[in-house]
C-alpha cells in the first residue's frame, strides 16, 4: 500500500479505534522479552493488526458505495447474522437492506460505562486477561467492535432500523446497549423478539422447543419472522427510553456475568457456575470411573450442553482454569486451549 493511501486509511478510522490501537501496540512493545513474548511475535502481531485495519476499510468502502439501503438490521453474534444474509438473499431484498452485527458476547465480561472510553478500555483488558485467545482473534474482535459502533452511530436518520433479540442476558444487554447508542436518533426502531416470534409461528404441540438465542433458527423460518415483523409497533419514545435507563442501570454494575431470570437481566457473582461445574464432574467421574482426568472439553461441553443460559464454552472454560488454580481442579497437560488438557477433582 502507497504512503497516501495509508494517511487515508488512518484518517478514516474513528478516534476510538486509533486509541485501541495505539494502546494494544505499545501494549506488546512492552511485553517483548517478558513471558517468553519475541521480537518475531511482535512483528507478526503487529502484521496482523495490519491486515485487520485493511479488511476493516475495505467493507467500509464496499458499505459505502453500496446502493440506497432501506433498512438496517442489528443482531447479537456471529451466527444469526450468516442466517439472516441467507433470509435476505432469498427474499430479494439483500441489495436493499444491510445487517451489521456484534462480535460480542454481552453476557460475559464486565459492561461498566461501556458507552464510554473508560469502560471499553476495562471491558477489554478483562476479556484479554480472562480469555483463552486459542484462535489468536482478540485483536480482530477488538477492531470490529469499534466498528460496530461507528457503523451503529452512523446510520442515517432517516433509515428505519430492526433490532433482532431472543431472551437470553447476551442479546437482551446489546439490545439495551444499541438503543443507549441510538439515544439521540430519531430513527424508525422495531424490536424483533426472536425468542416470542419462533413460538408465535412454529410451536409443535408435541415438541417443548424454546429458542436459547437467535442463531439456533434458520434462514427459512428467519424469513417468516421477518414477514410478519412488517406488522408490529415500532417502539414507542416511551418505550425507548426505558429501554436506555435499563441500560444505565445495567452499565452502572461491575459485575462480570450476566444471566436472564424471570423476563429480567440480572448481574451475578463471576463464581455462580462454580459448583455447577464441580457438581457435573463429580457425576461425569461416577460416570468414567475408569478414567482418572476427564478431558476439560468434555466437562465444558456437557456444562454448556445443560445450561439453560447463553453464556459461551469460553467463559466455562476460564471458570474451569479459575478452578484449577485455586486447587480445586488438578490438570494435566496444556493450559494453550481447552482440548490440551484433563482435569480432575483434587
Amino acid at each position: 500500500m502507497e504512503i497516501d493511501q495509508l494517511k487515508k486509511v488512518i484518517e478514516e478510522l474513528p478516534e476510538g479505534e486509533v486509541k485501541s490501537l495505539l494502546f494494544h501496540i505499545l501494549l506488546r512493545v512492552n511485553h517483548i522479552g517478558e513471558k517468553g513474548y519475541s521480537e518475531t511475535e511482535f512483528v507478526d502481531d503487529v502484521k496482523s493488526i495490519y491486515k485487520t485495519i485493511l479488511d476493516i476499510t475495505k467493507e467500509r468502502s464496499e458499505s459505502k458505495q453500496a446502493s440506497t439501503c432501506q433498512r438496517i438490521h442489528i443482531l447479537f453474534g456471529g451466527s444469526p447474522e450468516g442466517s439472516l444474509k441467507v433470509a435476505l438473499k432469498e427474499m430479494g431484498v439483500f441489495e436493499k437492506e444491510r445487517v451489521i452485527s456484534f462480535w460480542n458476547l454481552f453476557s460475559v465480561g464486565p459492561i461498566w460505562q461501556l458507552h464510554e472510553e473508560v469502560g471499553k478500555e476495562a471491558r477489554f483488558a478483562w476479556m484479554k486477561e480472562a480469555l483463552n485467545d486459542k484462535h489468536e482473534e482478540f485483536q480482530e474482535y477488538l477492531l470490529r467492535f469499534h466498528q460496530t459502533v461507528h457503523q451503529i452511530m452512523s446510520i442515517p436518520a432517516d433509515v428505519p432500523i430492526s433490532l433482532w433479540t431472543a431472551e437470553n442476558a447476551h442479546e437482551q444487554t446489546g439490545l439495551r446497549f444499541v438503543l443507549h447508542l441510538l439515544k439521540d436518533k430519531p430513527n424508525d426502531i422495531k424490536v424483533i423478539n426472536t425468542t416470542l416470534a419462533y413460538t408465535e409461528h412454529f410451536k409443535q404441540a408435541d415438541i417443548k422447543y424454546v429458542v436459547l438465542h437467535s442463531g439456533e433458527i434458520p434462514p427459512e423460518k428467519l424469513q417468516t419472522i421477518y414477514e410478519h415483523s412488517k406488522q408490529k409497533y415500532s417502539l414507542s419514545n416511551l418505550e425507548r427510553q426505558q429501554y436506555e435507563q435499563e441500560w444505565l442501570h445495567l452499565s452502572d454494575n461491575r459485575e462480570s456475568l450476566r444471566i436472564w431470570r424471570n423476563g429480567k437481566i440480572q448481574s451475578v457473582c463471576i463464581d455462580y457456575y462454580d459448583q455447577y461445574i464441580i457438581n457435573l464432574a463429580k457425576k461425569l467421574r461416577r460416570e468414567r470411573e475408569s478414567e482418572e482426568f476427564m478431558k476439560s472439553a468434555r466437562l465444558i461441553g456437557e456444562a454448556l450442553g445443560h445450561l439453560d443460559q447463553y453464556i459461551g464454552d469460553d467463559f466455562l472454560e476460564y471458570r474451569v482454569r479459575k478452578l484449577i488454580e485455586n486447587g480445586v481442579f488438578e490438570m494435566e497437560g496444556s493450559l494453550k486451549a481447552m482440548r490440551y488438557y484433563g482435569v480432575k477433582l483434587s
